[in-house]
């Protein structure tokens, strides 16, 4: 994958998962977002996951055309 997300990072609050982007605060998970966040963070890509969770993923021009 050439376009790897980077630049997160998060934090654990309490119940709550803050995820930074470039030190700038993206977005906050709470409930049941955050358990299924921290839940899956260790066993995978965390990059991606937060990119997913922040909504800052796929903006439509990672898409190949099918007509030639």
């Amino acid at each position: 994958m050439g376009n790897a997300p980077h630049g997160f990072r998060y934090e654990q609050t309490g119940d709550d998962v803050v995820i930074y982007h470039h030190g700038r605060r993206a977005t906050t998970l709470r409930g049941n977002a955050a358990a299924k966040f921290l839940a899956s963070a260790g066993a995978g890509d965390e990059q991606l996951l937060m990119a997913r969770a922040t909504g800052n993923y796929k903006h439509g021009n990672e898409r190949r055309s099918k007509r030639r």
